[in-house]
Protein backbone atom coordinates (compact mmCIF):
# COMPACT_ATOMS: atom_id res chain seq x y z
CA UNK A 1 0.00 0.00 0.00
CA UNK A 2 1.67 3.43 -0.97
CA UNK A 3 2.77 5.88 1.56
CA UNK A 4 -0.45 8.77 2.23
CA UNK A 5 0.61 12.31 2.61
CA UNK A 6 -1.73 15.34 2.70
CA UNK A 7 -1.65 17.76 0.22
CA UNK A 8 0.33 20.58 2.39
CA UNK A 9 2.93 17.69 2.52
CA UNK A 10 3.00 17.59 -1.14
CA UNK A 11 3.43 21.19 -1.66
CA UNK A 12 5.99 21.66 1.10
CA UNK A 13 8.13 19.00 -1.38
CA UNK A 14 7.21 20.62 -4.03
CA UNK A 15 8.60 23.97 -2.97
CA UNK A 16 11.60 22.88 -1.78
CA UNK A 17 12.36 20.82 -4.85
CA UNK A 18 11.71 24.32 -6.72
CA UNK A 19 14.05 26.26 -4.78
CA UNK A 20 11.07 28.79 -3.89
CA UNK A 21 8.74 28.66 -0.54
CA UNK A 22 5.21 27.61 -1.61
CA UNK A 23 1.85 28.32 -0.03
CA UNK A 24 0.17 25.84 2.95
CA UNK A 25 1.94 25.41 6.07
CA UNK A 26 4.51 27.57 5.04
CA UNK A 27 2.83 31.00 5.78
CA UNK A 28 1.90 29.38 9.30
CA UNK A 29 5.58 28.15 9.97
CA UNK A 30 7.69 31.59 9.44
CA UNK A 31 6.51 35.11 10.70
CA UNK A 32 7.53 37.54 8.35
CA UNK A 33 9.66 39.45 10.74
CA UNK A 34 11.30 36.27 11.27
CA UNK A 35 11.81 35.33 7.79
CA UNK A 36 13.25 39.03 6.96
CA UNK A 37 15.87 38.51 9.58
CA UNK A 38 17.99 36.00 8.16
CA UNK A 39 20.90 37.51 6.57
CA UNK A 40 23.14 35.49 5.10
CA UNK A 41 25.22 32.47 6.73
CA UNK A 42 22.24 32.08 8.61
CA UNK A 43 19.71 31.14 5.26
CA UNK A 44 22.29 28.32 5.50
CA UNK A 45 21.08 26.64 8.87
CA UNK A 46 17.20 27.21 7.83
CA UNK A 47 17.91 25.44 4.36
CA UNK A 48 19.96 22.46 5.97
CA UNK A 49 17.11 22.20 8.67
CA UNK A 50 14.56 22.13 5.84
CA UNK A 51 16.37 19.57 4.44
CA UNK A 52 16.25 17.43 6.99
CA UNK A 53 12.81 17.94 7.27
CA UNK A 54 11.90 17.41 4.11
CA UNK A 55 14.30 14.10 4.52
CA UNK A 56 11.30 13.58 7.33
CA UNK A 57 8.01 14.29 5.63
CA UNK A 58 9.29 11.71 2.82
CA UNK A 59 8.48 8.48 4.84
CA UNK A 60 5.23 9.52 6.57
CA UNK A 61 5.62 5.91 8.12
CA UNK A 62 8.27 7.32 10.52
CA UNK A 63 5.72 9.34 11.49
CA UNK A 64 3.51 6.25 12.90
CA UNK A 65 1.58 3.00 12.04
CA UNK A 66 1.42 2.50 8.59
CA UNK A 67 -1.92 3.62 6.79
CA UNK A 68 -2.17 6.52 9.22
CA UNK A 69 -3.37 10.04 7.38
CA UNK A 70 -2.49 13.72 8.98
CA UNK A 71 -4.98 16.39 8.66
CA UNK A 72 -4.85 20.31 9.82
CA UNK A 73 -8.02 20.92 12.51
CA UNK A 74 -10.54 23.52 11.06
CA UNK A 75 -9.26 22.57 7.10
CA UNK A 76 -11.26 20.41 5.14
CA UNK A 77 -9.56 16.70 5.19
CA UNK A 78 -9.85 14.33 1.66
CA UNK A 79 -9.82 10.95 2.37
CA UNK A 80 -9.08 8.87 -0.80
CA UNK A 81 -9.50 5.51 -1.42
CA UNK A 82 -6.64 4.41 -4.01
CA UNK A 83 -7.29 1.71 -6.66
CA UNK A 84 -10.93 2.73 -7.04
CA UNK A 85 -11.66 4.27 -10.48
CA UNK A 86 -13.83 7.79 -10.10
CA UNK A 87 -16.38 6.68 -11.89
CA UNK A 88 -16.74 3.49 -9.67
CA UNK A 89 -19.62 3.32 -6.63
CA UNK A 90 -17.76 3.30 -3.00
CA UNK A 91 -19.43 3.49 0.32
CA UNK A 92 -17.39 4.88 3.24
CA UNK A 93 -17.98 3.83 6.94
CA UNK A 94 -16.84 4.87 10.44
CA UNK A 95 -15.30 2.76 12.77
CA UNK A 96 -17.78 2.42 15.81
CA UNK A 97 -19.97 5.17 14.64
CA UNK A 98 -23.59 4.56 12.38
CA UNK A 99 -22.92 7.38 10.13
CA UNK A 100 -20.84 9.84 9.18
CA UNK A 101 -19.69 13.15 10.55
CA UNK A 102 -22.46 15.75 9.32
CA UNK A 103 -21.32 17.46 6.39
CA UNK A 104 -19.79 15.23 5.10
CA UNK A 105 -19.34 14.31 1.04
CA UNK A 106 -17.62 11.93 -1.54
CA UNK A 107 -15.85 13.47 -5.06
CA UNK A 108 -14.78 10.90 -7.30
CA UNK A 109 -14.54 8.20 -4.60
CA UNK A 110 -12.64 10.36 -1.57
CA UNK A 111 -14.80 11.21 1.67
CA UNK A 112 -14.03 14.90 1.77
CA UNK A 113 -14.51 16.34 5.76
CA UNK A 114 -15.53 19.71 5.93
CA UNK A 115 -13.93 21.89 8.72
CA UNK A 116 -12.17 19.01 11.05
CA UNK A 117 -12.48 18.73 14.17
CA UNK A 118 -11.21 16.34 17.24
CA UNK A 119 -14.32 14.70 17.18
CA UNK A 120 -13.47 14.01 13.13
CA UNK A 121 -10.38 11.30 14.43
CA UNK A 122 -11.20 7.70 13.96
CA UNK A 123 -10.94 4.84 11.56
CA UNK A 124 -12.47 4.99 8.09
CA UNK A 125 -12.67 2.25 5.57
CA UNK A 126 -13.80 1.99 2.03
CA UNK A 127 -15.87 -0.54 0.62
CA UNK A 128 -17.36 -1.45 -3.00
CA UNK A 129 -20.56 -1.65 -4.59
CA UNK A 130 -20.72 -5.34 -3.34
CA UNK A 131 -19.32 -4.57 0.46
CA UNK A 132 -15.86 -5.51 0.34
CA UNK A 133 -13.09 -3.75 1.89
CA UNK A 134 -11.03 -1.77 -0.43
CA UNK A 135 -9.03 0.53 2.14
CA UNK A 136 -8.89 1.52 6.13
CA UNK A 137 -6.99 4.92 7.21
CA UNK A 138 -6.70 6.14 10.56
CA UNK A 139 -7.28 10.10 10.72
CA UNK A 140 -5.38 12.24 13.01
CA UNK A 141 -5.85 15.65 12.98
CA UNK A 142 -3.96 18.74 14.97
CA UNK A 143 -2.45 22.11 14.34
CA UNK A 144 0.30 23.20 12.26
CA UNK A 145 3.91 23.75 14.91
CA UNK A 146 4.60 27.14 16.47
CA UNK A 147 7.36 29.01 17.22
CA UNK A 148 9.22 27.31 20.02
CA UNK A 149 9.97 28.92 23.39
CA UNK A 150 14.12 28.48 23.74
CA UNK A 151 15.86 29.41 26.70
CA UNK A 152 20.27 28.86 26.74
CA UNK A 153 22.62 28.67 29.37
CA UNK A 154 25.98 27.67 30.01
CA UNK A 155 27.16 25.79 33.39
CA UNK A 156 30.87 26.02 32.14
CA UNK A 157 32.96 27.76 30.16
CA UNK A 158 33.49 25.10 27.64
CA UNK A 159 29.54 23.81 26.73
CA UNK A 160 25.95 24.81 26.89
CA UNK A 161 22.71 23.54 26.58
CA UNK A 162 19.15 24.87 25.44
CA UNK A 163 16.24 23.49 26.01
CA UNK A 164 12.51 24.34 24.37
CA UNK A 165 8.88 24.08 25.00
CA UNK A 166 6.50 24.08 22.17
CA UNK A 167 4.38 27.60 21.82
CA UNK A 168 1.24 25.69 20.59
CA UNK A 169 -0.35 21.88 21.20
CA UNK A 170 -0.32 20.11 17.97
CA UNK A 171 -2.21 16.83 19.33
CA UNK A 172 0.43 15.40 16.20
CA UNK A 173 3.77 13.86 17.24
CA UNK A 174 7.06 16.14 16.81
CA UNK A 175 10.27 16.01 16.60
CA UNK A 176 12.78 18.59 16.52
CA UNK A 177 16.16 19.60 14.65
CA UNK A 178 18.37 21.30 16.71
CA UNK A 179 21.40 23.28 14.92
CA UNK A 180 23.93 26.15 15.59
CA UNK A 181 26.86 28.08 14.02
CA UNK A 182 29.34 30.54 15.20
CA UNK A 183 28.84 33.97 14.36
CA UNK A 184 32.31 35.27 14.17
CA UNK A 185 34.83 33.26 12.23
CA UNK A 186 38.55 33.41 11.91
CA UNK A 187 39.93 33.51 8.10
CA UNK A 188 41.28 30.26 8.86
CA UNK A 189 37.92 28.47 9.96
CA UNK A 190 35.94 30.56 6.99
CA UNK A 191 38.67 28.10 4.93
CA UNK A 192 37.62 24.86 6.89
CA UNK A 193 34.39 25.45 7.07
CA UNK A 194 32.74 26.24 3.71
CA UNK A 195 29.08 25.90 5.23
CA UNK A 196 29.79 28.58 8.15
CA UNK A 197 30.56 25.84 10.43
CA UNK A 198 27.00 24.61 11.08
CA UNK A 199 27.08 21.96 13.66
CA UNK A 200 24.15 19.67 15.67
CA UNK A 201 23.13 20.79 18.60
CA UNK A 202 23.12 17.25 19.97
CA UNK A 203 20.15 16.04 21.83
CA UNK A 204 19.86 13.64 24.90
CA UNK A 205 16.83 10.93 24.90
CA UNK A 206 17.42 10.98 28.22
CA UNK A 207 16.27 14.90 29.04
CA UNK A 208 13.79 15.80 25.95
CA UNK A 209 13.55 19.16 25.14
CA UNK A 210 17.56 20.22 25.47
CA UNK A 211 20.53 20.17 23.60
CA UNK A 212 23.95 20.43 24.44
CA UNK A 213 26.92 22.46 22.42
CA UNK A 214 30.28 21.08 23.53
CA UNK A 215 33.65 22.65 23.28
CA UNK A 216 32.34 26.44 22.91
CA UNK A 217 34.39 28.80 23.09
CA UNK A 218 34.07 31.36 25.93
CA UNK A 219 34.68 35.21 24.00
CA UNK A 220 32.67 33.58 21.25
CA UNK A 221 28.78 34.02 19.81
CA UNK A 222 26.75 31.94 18.31
CA UNK A 223 23.47 31.76 16.41
CA UNK A 224 21.25 28.32 17.59
CA UNK A 225 18.10 27.26 15.14
CA UNK A 226 15.35 25.08 16.64
CA UNK A 227 12.96 23.73 14.23
CA UNK A 228 9.84 22.38 15.19
CA UNK A 229 8.40 19.38 12.91
CA UNK A 230 5.22 17.40 12.54
CA UNK A 231 3.67 15.75 9.84
CA UNK A 232 2.03 18.82 8.92
CA UNK A 233 4.88 21.17 8.67
CA UNK A 234 7.51 22.96 10.98
CA UNK A 235 8.82 25.97 12.58
CA UNK A 236 11.76 27.58 14.19
CA UNK A 237 13.50 30.16 16.33
CA UNK A 238 16.47 31.82 15.57
CA UNK A 239 18.14 32.77 19.40
CA UNK A 240 21.19 34.33 19.37
CA UNK A 241 23.74 33.39 22.11
CA UNK A 242 26.81 35.01 24.19
CA UNK A 243 28.50 32.86 26.34
CA UNK A 244 29.32 35.63 28.53
CA UNK A 245 25.93 36.43 28.83
CA UNK A 246 24.26 33.36 29.23
CA UNK A 247 27.71 31.81 32.00
CA UNK A 248 25.48 30.52 34.86
CA UNK A 249 27.11 27.80 37.04
CA UNK A 250 25.38 25.00 38.83
CA UNK A 251 25.39 25.50 42.56
CA UNK A 252 28.21 24.80 44.68
CA UNK A 253 28.51 21.39 46.50
CA UNK A 254 29.83 20.05 49.90
CA UNK A 255 28.09 22.95 51.95
CA UNK A 256 29.46 22.47 56.01
CA UNK A 257 28.01 24.64 58.78
CA UNK A 258 30.14 23.86 62.22
CA UNK A 259 29.74 25.71 65.50
CA UNK A 260 33.35 26.80 66.69
CA UNK A 261 34.35 26.26 69.89
CA UNK A 262 34.42 29.02 72.72
CA UNK A 263 32.82 31.34 70.42
CA UNK A 264 29.16 31.16 70.98
CA UNK A 265 28.47 33.91 68.12
CA UNK A 266 30.35 32.51 65.40
CA UNK A 267 29.88 29.67 62.41
CA UNK A 268 32.32 28.29 60.72
CA UNK A 269 31.39 27.48 56.72
CA UNK A 270 32.58 25.60 54.51
CA UNK A 271 32.00 24.53 50.49
CA UNK A 272 33.64 23.20 47.19
CA UNK A 273 33.00 24.33 43.73
CA UNK A 274 30.64 22.61 41.56
CA UNK A 275 31.69 19.35 40.03
CA UNK A 276 30.28 21.01 36.54
CA UNK A 277 33.14 23.87 36.87
CA UNK A 278 36.35 23.28 35.02
CA UNK A 279 39.36 24.03 37.96
CA UNK A 280 41.34 26.47 35.83
CA UNK A 281 43.51 29.73 36.95
CA UNK A 282 42.14 31.84 34.58
CA UNK A 283 38.11 31.04 35.43
CA UNK A 284 37.53 31.33 38.87
CA UNK A 285 34.22 31.74 40.86
CA UNK A 286 33.33 34.49 43.74
CA UNK A 287 30.60 33.20 46.18
CA UNK A 288 27.54 35.01 47.87
CA UNK A 289 26.53 33.54 51.45
CA UNK A 290 23.03 34.39 53.10
CA UNK A 291 22.21 32.88 56.64
CA UNK A 292 19.70 33.59 58.98
CA UNK A 293 17.91 31.96 62.39
CA UNK A 294 15.30 29.69 61.67
CA UNK A 295 12.85 31.67 63.37
CA UNK A 296 13.73 34.83 61.51
CA UNK A 297 12.82 35.19 57.73
CA UNK A 298 15.18 37.88 56.72
CA UNK A 299 18.39 37.04 55.51
CA UNK A 300 21.86 38.41 56.14
CA UNK A 301 24.69 38.07 52.80
CA UNK A 302 28.13 38.45 52.77
CA UNK A 303 29.79 37.93 49.07
CA UNK A 304 33.25 36.58 49.11
CA UNK A 305 36.46 34.68 46.81
CA UNK A 306 37.35 32.05 49.07
CA UNK A 307 35.90 28.45 49.71
CA UNK A 308 35.03 29.53 53.80
CA UNK A 309 33.61 31.69 55.95
CA UNK A 310 33.22 32.78 59.59
CA UNK A 311 29.82 34.11 60.57
CA UNK A 312 30.50 36.47 63.40
CA UNK A 313 27.22 37.49 64.38
CA UNK A 314 24.98 34.65 64.92
CA UNK A 315 22.74 34.01 67.44
CA UNK A 316 23.89 32.38 70.94
CA UNK A 317 21.74 28.77 71.01
CA UNK A 318 19.73 29.28 67.91
CA UNK A 319 20.19 27.01 64.84
CA UNK A 320 20.67 29.30 61.87
CA UNK A 321 20.19 27.90 58.15
CA UNK A 322 22.89 29.09 55.42
CA UNK A 323 23.18 28.48 51.66
CA UNK A 324 25.98 29.49 48.97
CA UNK A 325 25.49 30.57 45.26
CA UNK A 326 28.44 31.45 42.21
CA UNK A 327 29.00 33.58 39.90
CA UNK A 328 32.06 33.95 37.38
CA UNK A 329 34.85 35.89 38.95
CA UNK A 330 34.71 38.65 35.91
CA UNK A 331 30.69 39.18 36.95
CA UNK A 332 29.65 37.78 33.43
CA UNK A 333 26.49 36.06 33.53
CA UNK A 334 24.72 35.29 36.02
CA UNK A 335 24.11 33.89 39.52
CA UNK A 336 24.00 30.06 40.27
CA UNK A 337 21.13 28.64 42.32
CA UNK A 338 21.34 28.54 46.13
CA UNK A 339 22.77 25.47 47.01
CA UNK A 340 20.69 23.13 49.58
CA UNK A 341 20.71 24.42 52.81
CA UNK A 342 22.77 23.08 55.89
CA UNK A 343 22.05 24.26 59.83
CA UNK A 344 23.90 24.48 62.61
CA UNK A 345 23.98 26.10 66.32
CA UNK A 346 26.40 28.20 67.47
CA UNK A 347 27.59 26.85 71.20
CA UNK A 348 26.30 28.64 74.36
CA UNK A 349 28.22 30.68 76.61
CA UNK A 350 28.27 29.10 79.79
CA UNK A 351 29.65 32.55 81.52
CA UNK A 352 26.83 34.66 79.99
CA UNK A 353 24.76 35.85 82.80
CA UNK A 354 20.82 35.61 83.37
CA UNK A 355 20.42 39.13 81.97
CA UNK A 356 22.44 38.97 79.01
CA UNK A 357 19.98 36.07 78.08
CA UNK A 358 16.79 37.95 78.58
CA UNK A 359 18.08 40.82 76.73
CA UNK A 360 19.02 38.54 73.55
CA UNK A 361 15.33 36.60 73.99
CA UNK A 362 13.68 40.01 73.72
CA UNK A 363 15.65 41.02 70.70
CA UNK A 364 15.25 38.00 69.15
CA UNK A 365 11.25 38.34 70.09
CA UNK A 366 11.56 41.42 67.87
CA UNK A 367 12.96 40.10 65.12
CA UNK A 368 10.67 37.77 64.44
CA UNK A 369 7.20 39.90 65.02
CA UNK A 370 9.24 41.79 62.37
CA UNK A 371 7.55 41.77 58.70
CA UNK A 372 9.13 39.75 56.07
CA UNK A 373 11.92 41.41 54.50
CA UNK A 374 13.62 40.74 51.19
CA UNK A 375 17.61 39.75 51.03
CA UNK A 376 19.88 43.08 50.38
CA UNK A 377 19.88 43.09 46.73
CA UNK A 378 23.15 44.83 47.52
CA UNK A 379 25.74 42.53 49.87
CA UNK A 380 28.21 43.55 52.72
CA UNK A 381 31.65 42.55 51.79
CA UNK A 382 33.46 42.14 55.06
CA UNK A 383 36.53 40.92 53.31
CA UNK A 384 37.32 42.90 50.54
CA UNK A 385 41.04 44.00 50.70
CA UNK A 386 40.49 46.79 47.94
CA UNK A 387 38.00 48.17 50.38
CA UNK A 388 40.51 48.15 53.29
CA UNK A 389 43.36 49.91 50.77
CA UNK A 390 40.51 52.47 49.83
CA UNK A 391 40.03 53.47 53.64
CA UNK A 392 43.75 53.85 54.08
CA UNK A 393 44.20 56.09 50.93
CA UNK A 394 41.69 58.41 51.94
CA UNK A 395 43.03 58.73 55.38
CA UNK A 396 45.98 59.51 53.96
CA UNK A 397 44.65 62.09 51.54
CA UNK A 398 42.71 63.41 54.74
CA UNK A 399 46.45 63.63 57.17
CA UNK A 400 48.24 65.32 54.34
CA UNK A 401 45.38 68.65 53.79
CA UNK A 402 45.72 68.73 57.43
CA UNK A 403 49.43 68.77 57.89
CA UNK A 404 49.68 71.38 54.98
CA UNK A 405 47.21 73.54 56.60
CA UNK A 406 48.88 73.47 59.70
CA UNK A 407 52.05 74.42 58.26
CA UNK A 408 50.29 77.09 56.14
CA UNK A 409 49.05 78.07 58.94
CA UNK A 410 52.13 78.85 60.88
CA UNK A 411 53.83 80.51 58.38
CA UNK A 412 51.08 83.75 58.18
CA UNK A 413 51.44 83.72 61.97
CA UNK A 414 55.64 83.93 61.55
CA UNK A 415 55.20 86.44 58.81
CA UNK A 416 52.71 88.56 60.73
CA UNK A 417 54.89 88.85 64.20
CA UNK A 418 57.53 89.42 62.12
CA UNK A 419 56.38 92.63 60.39
CA UNK A 420 54.93 93.96 63.80
CA UNK A 421 58.74 94.21 64.92
CA UNK A 422 59.68 95.62 62.24
CA UNK A 423 57.06 98.25 62.53
CA UNK A 424 57.82 98.93 66.16
CA UNK A 425 61.67 99.89 66.08
CA UNK A 426 61.05 102.47 62.83
CA UNK A 427 59.20 105.53 64.81
CA UNK A 428 62.03 105.28 67.42
CA UNK A 429 64.90 105.87 64.61
CA UNK A 430 63.11 108.63 62.98
CA UNK A 431 62.57 110.99 65.93
CA UNK A 432 66.36 110.20 66.61
CA UNK A 433 67.35 111.30 63.40
CA UNK A 434 64.65 114.39 63.85
CA UNK A 435 66.52 115.36 66.59
CA UNK A 436 69.68 115.46 65.31
CA UNK A 437 68.70 117.08 62.69
CA UNK A 438 67.12 120.34 64.78
CA UNK A 439 70.59 120.95 66.34
CA UNK A 440 72.51 123.97 65.82
CA UNK A 441 75.92 123.84 64.08
CA UNK A 442 78.93 124.52 66.17
CA UNK A 443 80.53 126.32 63.73
CA UNK A 444 78.41 129.42 64.04
CA UNK A 445 75.72 130.76 61.75
CA UNK A 446 75.46 132.67 58.83
CA UNK A 447 75.24 136.26 58.68
CA UNK A 448 72.80 138.40 55.91
CA UNK A 449 76.05 140.20 55.15
CA UNK A 450 78.69 137.90 55.31
CA UNK A 451 79.80 138.28 58.45
CA UNK A 452 79.47 136.23 61.75
CA UNK A 453 78.17 136.65 64.94
CA UNK A 454 80.41 136.70 67.88
CA UNK A 455 80.64 134.02 70.38
CA UNK A 456 78.97 135.17 73.00
CA UNK A 457 75.80 135.84 70.78
CA UNK A 458 76.18 132.14 69.33
CA UNK A 459 75.88 130.64 72.95
CA UNK A 460 72.93 132.92 73.40
CA UNK A 461 69.92 132.03 74.55
CA UNK A 462 70.94 127.90 75.57
CA UNK A 463 72.48 126.92 72.59
CA UNK A 464 70.07 129.00 70.51
CA UNK A 465 71.31 130.73 67.15
CA UNK A 466 70.20 134.35 67.49
CA UNK A 467 69.43 135.96 64.57
CA UNK A 468 72.71 138.33 63.81
CA UNK A 469 72.03 142.25 63.39
CA UNK A 470 71.69 143.39 59.33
Amino acid sequence: MPPVTTGSQRRLLAGWSGGERKSGCWGESFPAGMRSSIPGLGRVMVFLTAALASASFAIPEDWGEEGVQYGQLGTDVTLPCPGVHASSPVQWRRAGAMALPEGSAMQQGSLVLPRASLAFMGTYSCHGEDGGLLHTVSLRLGHLPGVPFVSCRASDYENFSCSWTSSVETFLPTRYITTYRKKSLTGEEKRRNKNGHVGLCLQDPSHPGTCTVHRSEFWSSYRLNITEVNPLGFSYRLLDVTMQAIIKPDPPEGLVVEPIPLAPRRLHVSWKYPSSWPKEPHFQLRFRLQYRPVIHRSWSVVETVNLSEVITDAFTGLEHVVQVSAKDFLDAGNWSEWSAEARATPVRDLASTASEETTTDARLESLAEEPSQAPNPEPINRSDPLEKMAVLVSLGIFAFFILAAVLVITILIWLRVRKHGKDKTKPNFLVAATHLRALPSESGCRVRNGGECGAGNAEHGAGQCLQCPA
